[in-house]
């Protein structure tokens, strides 16, 4: 598929805004006799109520950016937020949630792929928020899935696109070179390799972040016999937990072997997500 055809442009939002809706009815399965007050190992600090008001005001906030085609961030004054009821469960909350996955998909599908906004990233139209939404919803139903004790397993479509959304993060030059006195992560022969062990058969699922340049580049290719001797910092593992690890969430022990410079890797990966601090 030519990714750069408006069939396969339209096609893949079509995707993404589904994907919103699916994954969230995915999360509300982990809800039920769930108890709203129980702590989230992977936000620490927040409780599983507050995950889903985050994720559920989060849909509604980027339904408002989509809906108004907003040049600007929306103040969140103009955001719908649930009231606190004392001992409301966490399957009423995720009806609230499911309600906010419809609305923004609705409001998606009408914008059409390439509606210009407001963006927190690069692009500047619909097509960011639908992936965005997307996968922010992924990762936060993987919250949830730890959160109850339960496995998390995601498709390998949605993956290596999440993880493609990621690495294109991870070369943003807000990323690599901070600036506020902090160190860069540019330097020569810094290359760090990302292997996923279970990508389907003749798809690439190998990605590259190149940090020695002028500005830090990314890729994913096929593994050729002997790559990744040049990386300094590799981290392979299957598709589901290449995700949560890049994310910094919790990944079961031996699941990504990472060898190399593992403290690069690690400010790689916190500064791959400086936008989203707050989730």
């Amino acid at each position: 598929m030519n990714p750069s055809s408006p069939g396969s442009v339209r096609d893949r939002y079509e995707r993404h805004c589904a994907e919103v809706v699916h994954q969230t009815g995915l999360l509300r399965r982990h809800l039920s006799g769930a108890d709203p007050a129980s702590p989230v190992p992977s936000c620490p600090g927040w409780d599983l109520g507050r995950l889903l008001r985050h994720l559920g005001a989060t849909h509604r906030w980027a339904g408002t950016v989509v809906r108004t085609r907003a040049t600007r961030p929306v103040p969140d004054t103009e955001v719908d937020h649930p009231p606190e009821r004392p001992g409301e469960g966490a399957a009423e909350l995720g009806a609230w949630l499911a309600e906010g996955a419809e609305r923004l998909a609705g409001a998606l599908r009408t914008a059409g792929p390439d509606a210009p906004m407001w963006t927190a990233g690069p692009g500047g139209t619909s097509g960011f928020w639908a992936r965005r939404m997307a996968y922010e919803t992924v990762v936060h139903r993987a919250d949830a899935a730890l959160t109850v004790g339960a496995e998390f397993t995601v498709g390998a479509e949605v993956a290596l696109d999440a993880l493609d959304e990621w690495m294109e993060f991870g070369v943003l030059p807000e990323a690599v070179d901070p600036g506020s006195g902090k160190p860069g992560l540019r330097a020569p022969g810094r290359v760090l390799r990302f292997h996923a062990t279970d990508a389907p058969a003749h798809t690439p699922g190998e990605w590259l972040i190149d940090l020695t340049g002028a500005a830090a580049t990314w890729r994913r290719t096929a593994r050729p016999a002997g790559a990744g001797a040049d990386a300094v910092a590799s981290a392979r593992g299957p598709l589901a937990d290449l995700l949560l690890f890049v994310y910094r969430r919790p990944v079961p022990a031996g699941r990504v072997e990472v060898t190399g410079d593992a403290p690069l890797l690690d400010r790689w990966r916190r500064r791959a997500g400086f936008w989203l601090e707050a989730d």
